[in-house]
Order: C-alpha cells, then sequence, then structure tokens
C-alpha cells in the first residue's frame, strides 16, 4: 500500500491533487444539486436578504476551513494546530447568527423558526447532494497518506457537508440562522458520521 502510495504521488503533487479533486467534488455536487432540486424561483431578490446570504457565510466557511485541514491530515508530519483551530469558525460564525437572532425575533417565533418548512427535505438532500463528494474525497486521502485515517474521514465528510450544504443553500426557503444551525448542523454530521466509517473500513493502510 505505501509504494502504490507513492508512486501515485510522484505522477501528481498531492496539493495539485486536492486541488483537482475539490473541482471534481463541485461539479459531482452541482450535476446532483440541478438535476434535482435547483436554486428556489425567488433567489435574486432573496440575495438581497441577510438571512440567505448568512446561510452561505456559514457553509462556505465550513468548506474552505474543512479543506485546508484535511489537505494536512493527508499529509504525514505536517502541522496541523492551526488549520485545527481555524475549524472553529464556521461554528463561532453560527453561534453569532443565532444569537442576533434571538435578539431581534420576538420568543413566540422562536419554535417555528427553528423547525422551518423543509426540514426534511434539507435532512434529505445535503447526505444526497454530499454523497459523491465525499467518495471524492476519500478516494484522494487514499491517495495521501493519513496517520489517523478515522479523524481525516471525518474532515472529508465535513468538507462533503459543507459543499452539498452551500448548494443546498440556494434552494432552501428557511433562512433563519436557527433552522441552520440545527437542520443543516445534523444533515452534515450524517456525512461526517459516514466519512469517519470510509476512514475506519476503506482509507486505513
Amino acid at each position: 500500500m505505501r509504494t502504490r502510495t507513492s508512486s501515485r504521488r510522484s505522477a501528481i503533487p498531492l496539493g495539485l491533487a486536492w486541488w483537482l479533486a475539490i473541482g471534481v467534488a463541485v461539479a459531482v455536487a452541482a450535476l446532483v444539486f440541478f438535476m434535482t432540486i435547483g436554486p428556489r424561483p425567488d433567489i435574486m431578490p432573496a440575495m438581497h436578504t441577510m438571512r440567505f446570504m448568512s446561510k452561505f457565510v456559514f457553509t462556505l466557511a465550513l468548506t474552505a476551513t474543512a479543506f485546508g485541514l484535511i489537505r494536512v491530515l493527508s499529509t504525514p508530519g505536517a502541522a496541523g494546530r492551526r488549520a485545527k483551530l481555524w475549524m472553529l469558525a464556521a461554528p463561532a460564525l453560527v453561534v453569532l447568527a443565532v444569537v442576533l437572532e434571538l435578539l431581534v425575533v420576538p420568543e413566540a417565533d422562536w419554535g417555528r423558526r427553528l423547525v422551518g418548512t423543509n426540514m426534511m427535505i434539507c435532512m434529505s438532500f445535503i447526505p444526497l447532494i454530499g454523497i459523491g463528494p465525499l467518495a471524492v474525497f476519500l478516494g484522494m486521502l487514499r491517495y495521501g497518506a493519513p496517520t489517523r485515517p478515522v479523524l481525516a474521514g471525518a474532515v472529508a465528510g465535513l468538507l462533503a457537508g459543507g459543499l452539498a450544504a452551500t448548494f443546498y443553500a440556494a434552494h432552501c426557503f428557511d433562512d433563519s440562522p436557527l433552522f441552520v444551525a440545527t437542520w443543516y448542523t445534523i444533515a452534515i454530521a450524517f456525512l461526517t458520521a459516514l466519512g469517519a466509517l470510509g476512514g475506519r473500513f476503506f482509507v486505513r493502510w
């Protein structure tokens, strides 16, 4: 396994391979998204609202930080402390958005905004859009040489989840941070658990 990994790495530098992988993953996620649910009909006016755009701040922050960390984890001996600290950015942004929401929205509306109207669609389509990218990222981990395959697989799930949630956010009619913090997180956690299992059984070397 190590010989094959070394041979593959000599063909394409690992850093470049990861950028190719993220490009393929974006293409796969986009294909599934546009062939299934697609963007919401009122996306253009929605883009002028803070709540709608705030969803992308969270999902893109998660995608970017998970991409940075997974590149580190796929390289033995690479220092990962800074990349791990950056993973706190997305949760912190969500917490901030939820606090602001609770401050400006009447308490009587909290439950309605949390449950939303598309809970089951969210829980179904984020994993559906993310499963293809997750397979791509697990394959890339085999191309590399992660010393902690379960952790690396979990981060692959976070990366796939962040990417899938970014696409799904363009369809989702529930823009409340309370909804995003709850149901997006649960859907992404499913991909994270799936990625950890993939790392345990598929990436180990």
